[in-house]
């Protein structure tokens, strides 16, 4: 487990964005490779800590989840204690106690979820077990401030690549498209390892795309074409790109030659960031929402935000893509989440409530 730090992502925010007022709201989030922890008055970050386990995983080319809930259960009590002590506060200060619950890896989620039991018993303050994804949609409240109605949303990360209709981001979630197999991310961390990449390896293949030729190989466009692009207009599949690539790549390999990786990974770049703003526009104009929320660990790629810039400055869509801090797994995120349900006013989550390694993207908080 590395070190716990600050993510000072106060840095670069719009004062104006933030208010100072609301709910002051406790966020733990668990469900990866990050044990995170943050506070949240109203729509104000004050304080942001994440430990990640990552460097623990690199040498086995992905997250081990036996792995991972250890050094969760390690790296708890340090992260919420730092958490509170930046905020200068303590338990007895918080309204709320917000919690992943789902989706996620089963026995991470637990570590969480046990611990913000354990602190929301203690101190006999209310618990929100909230859906994970849905707090990438509203960590950009912190950045950009309040959600417009008819928003879309754009939810990439290493297991999600998903379209969310957003009316009211505490009660009315709809899922618009998802994944039918490989996720964005799923599809980079595989060509990455072909490649010889480290694991994360969709950082690897960010940079070396920016040097390569994004048309030097035929990349499919997955579910763009013919009747299953037709069928599935907002729906995502990326195991057929991966798998073209991967066979391109073993076929120069089979015949001697040399792997040009800069053009590689440009190719699969444009490929995979084309597919994700053109669904993603689309979706917008067929339910006329004129802003589009972008979220998830994938939103870091640099291809993918020059594309949805561009395509939403095309189809005079607001497209909201939150700085890099923002886009990782973050207890600011959970928090922000919490504070909007209990603004809303939606009733806490029973105190037994369990964990839910498949949530569905539609369910905002468990009963």
């Amino acid at each position: 487990m590395s070190d716990v730090t600050s993510d000072d992502i106060m840095k670069g925010i719009p004062a104006a964005a933030g208010g100072s007022d609301g709910p002051v709201i406790l966020g733990i989030e668990s469900t990866c490779d990050e044990t995170a922890a943050a506070v949240v008055r109203g729509t104000t970050l004050v304080s942001n800590i994440v430990a990640s386990s990552m460097e623990e995983h690199a040498r086995y080319g992905g997250v081990i989840p036996e792995i991972a809930s250890r050094a969760h259960a390690e790296a708890f009590v340090p992260v919420v204690s730092r958490a509170l002590a930046d905020a200068n506060m303590d338990l007895s200060d918080i309204d709320a106690i917000a919690v992943s619950a789902g989706p996620g890896l089963a026995g991470c989620l637990a570590v969480g979820v046990s611990g913000a039991k354990s602190l929301a018993w203690a101190a006999n303050k209310p618990i929100y077990g909230i859906n994970h994804v849905i707090g990438h949609v509203s960590v950009t409240q912190l950045q950009f401030g309040a959600l417009p109605e008819n928003t879309m949303a754009l939810i990439v990360s290493g297991g999600h690549t998903s379209l969310l209709h957003i009316d009211d981001i505490a009660r009315s979630i709809e899922v618009v498209g998802t994944t039918l197999d490989d996720a964005a991310g799923e599809c980079f961390d595989k060509v990455a390892r072909l490649l010889g990449f480290p694991y994360p390896g969709g950082p690897h293949i960010d940079r070396h795309a920016r040097l390569g030729d994004p048309t030097a190989l035929k990349v499919p466009m997955g579910l763009t074409q013919g009747r299953a692009g037709a069928e599935h207009p907002y729906d995502f599949s990326f195991s057929g790109v991966k798998t073209a690539v991967a066979r391109w790549v073993e076929g120069r390999r089979a015949d001697g030659k040399d792997i040009p990786v800069d053009d590689v990974c440009a190719s699969l770049a444009q490929s995979v960031a084309s597919v994700l703003s053109r669904k993603a526009i689309d979706a917008c104009r067929s339910r006329g929402s004129d802003t589009l929320i972008v979220g998830g660990g994938f939103s870091a790629n640099s291809q993918l935000r020059e594309h949805l810039a561009e395509a939403g400055r095309e189809a005079g869509v607001d497209v909201r893509i939150p700085e890099i801090k923002l886009c990782t797994d973050n207890g600011a995120m959970v928090a922000m989440l919490g504070s909007n349900l209990v603004t809303a006013g939606v009733a806490p989550s029973s105190p037994d409530f369990p964990i839910d390694s498949a949530m569905p993207l539609d369910s905002i908080s468990m009963a």
